[in-house]
Formats: structure tokens, C-alpha cells, sequence
């Protein structure tokens, strides 16, 4: 399976004021471009040519760092790219935000976590609401790396790369990750990943 670029879900000025069409031209068409090719030249001979992106992430994960970082970050954009939408944030579809309470404590309490691991991810990483066991938690990996490799399955990710929000929020992360909480989260696409998960 080789690696392709996907057109981004809505057009590039359609996440304002909370993310830039500057932001979504870089970050879409730059950075994740960049995944896919270097991607696509690192997968050539290798064992992991005509397999699915999840088998290559967790396959390459230890083995093949280079492979395995343009395939981690191919993988946690594509979702990326859907985890927003315009006018996003908003209600939680009613099995997700029960089982939100229920696991974390909160939806408020979710949040709070979810910014706090964003914030906290020292350097280039992701924040994530993560089913593992049955159970959900806010968990936050460096790089590329997503729960996949830890056994998990990430239902909401955000990106703390500084390519992700430098361009809107300069070196305010904090008020980005609280933005894409409240304003640009898909909780229909969130909601989706957690239905064929459990």
C-alpha cells in the first residue's frame, strides 16, 4: 500500500478564526505532503510494502525509525484532517460523552486533561483521548509515535507540533489546544472511531 495525500475535508479557510487558511496550506500540503512522499521512498523493499498504514505504523514501530516516523505522522494526519471541521466542539454524541464521564470523571474534567497533555508534551508530540481495555484516558506520545503502538486505539488527537498552530498562536499552545477543544473538535468523527472500536 503506498501513501497518498487526501484532500483536506473542508476548504483550507473554513477552520477560522480558530485556524488559519495560512496554517492549513503549510500544514496540509508542506508537512503531511512530506510524510507521504518520504514515506512512500522509505517503504519501498522493505517487508512492509502492500500492507495496511496500521500494520506498517505498529510494524515499523522500533525497527525502522525513518519508515516509521513518516508512517506514524501519515497516519495520525489523515485523522487529524477529521478530528475538525467548521464550527466544530459542541454537544458529545450521547454514548461517547457517557462514557467519557464514566471513565474520566467528566467532560469538563476530559478537557481539562486533554489541554493539560498538550501543554505537557515537551517538544515536537500529540495529545490523545485513547480507548485501551475498555476504558478511555488522555494519554500523549512524542514525535509520531500515537497509542497504536501501545495498544491502543486513539479516538481524538491534536497535533503540538509548533507547524501545527505557530503561524495563529505563536508560542501560546495552551490557547490553541484550548481553541481546538472548544471551537474545531468532530465529535461525529471522535464518536464514529469509538463505535468500531468497542
Amino acid at each position: 500500500m503506498s501513501f497518498t495525500l487526501p484532500d483536506l475535508p473542508y476548504a483550507y479557510d473554513a477552520l477560522g478564526p480558530y485556524m488559519s487558511r495560512e496554517t492549513l496550506e503549510y500544514h496540509h500540503d508542506k508537512h503531511h505532503l512530506a510524510y507521504v512522499n518520504n514515506g512512500n521512498n522509505l517503504l519501498k523493499g522493505t517487508e512492509f510494502e502492500g500492507k495496511s498504514l496500521e500494520e506498517i505504523v505498529k510494524g515499523s514501530y522500533g525497527k525502522n525509525a525513518g519508515l516509521f516516523n513518516n508512517a506514524g505522522q501519515h497516519y495520525n494526519h489523515l485523522h487529524f484532517w477529521n478530528w475538525m471541521k467548521p464550527n466544530g466542539g459542541g454537544a458529545i454524541p450521547g454514548e461517547l460523552e457517557k462514557k467519557i464521564a464514566e471513565d474520566i470523571g467528566s467532560v469538563e474534567k476530559f478537557k481539562e486533561e486533554f489541554v493539560a497533555a498538550g501543554v505537557g508534551q515537551f517538544g515536537s508530540g500529540w495529545a490523545w483521548l485513547t480507548l485501551k481495555d475498555g476504558k478511555l484516558s488522555v494519554t500523549k506520545t512524542p514525535n509520531g509515535e500515537n497509542p497504536l503502538v501501545h495498544g491502543g486505539t486513539p479516538l481524538l488527537g491534536v497535533d503540538v507540533w509548533e507547524h501545527s498552530y505557530y503561524i495563529d498562536y505563536r508560542n501560546r499552545r495552551p490557547d490553541y489546544l484550548k481553541a481546538f477543544v472548544d471551537h474545531l473538535v468532530n465529535w461525529d468523527y471522535v464518536a464514529e472511531l469509538y463505535s468500531k472500536a468497542v
